[in-house]
């Protein structure tokens, strides 16, 4: 299974159509949207072009292969108006034999996951800071975000395939960090 994890997006849509070719290139199995979807802070708002309905078309397009988990700035409506399911805070996809573990990152994360059992990898967004963790044979995965990055990797997203999960810019999709599993 070819898997895409993004996360982050905040209705900015300035890299929706880097999503789309990578899409068009790759034709994931999957692709997880680790949350954050539509709202953008004030702040932010007057530098980027923010067009939640534009995500919400977006999304809408891939929503037979499109899972979707909750993040802290999701809202209710959100879910209400958006045309694909949102899931709340966890989800599971077993893949390989590996059980990955999908979240937005502001629950469970590398410091909070005692509630997860059995677990192999724990893929999040949320943080904006793309990394690749192992502690005690569990593996901890934070794929940044493609629209407002923190770091000096600029935006990124994560792919998953045959027991390997790398982190790439999604300015020149070239492979940042990996892991194999």
């Amino acid at each position: 299974m070819k898997i895409l994890f993004i996360s982050d997006i905040h209705g900015i849509t300035k890299n929706l159509d880097k999503i789309k070719k990578l899409e068009e290139q790759h034709n994931f199995d999957k692709i997880v949207n680790l949350g954050d979807i539509y709202h953008c802070g004030l702040s932010v708002k007057k530098n980027l072009k923010v067009n939640p309905n534009a995500v919400k078309e977006f999304l809408t397009k891939y929503r037979g292969k499109l899972l979707t988990i909750r993040g802290n700035c999701d809202a209710d409506v959100d879910i209400q108006v958006s045309d694909f399911p949102i899931c709340n805070d966890l989800v599971l996809i077993n893949t390989d034999g590996l059980n990955i573990y999908c979240t937005h990152g502001d629950k469970y994360n590398i410091d909070n996951n005692t509630k997860i059992n059995d677990l192999n990898v724990l893929i999040y967004g949320h943080f904006h800071i793309p990394y690749i963790k192992k502690d005690n044979n569990k593996i901890y995965v934070c794929v940044g975000s493609v629209s407002l990055p923190r770091d000096t990797y600029g935006s990124t997203y994560a792919i998953y395939e045959n027991k390997k999960i790398a982190i790439y810019s999604l300015n020149s999709n070239e492979e940042i960090m990996q892991i194999e599993i």
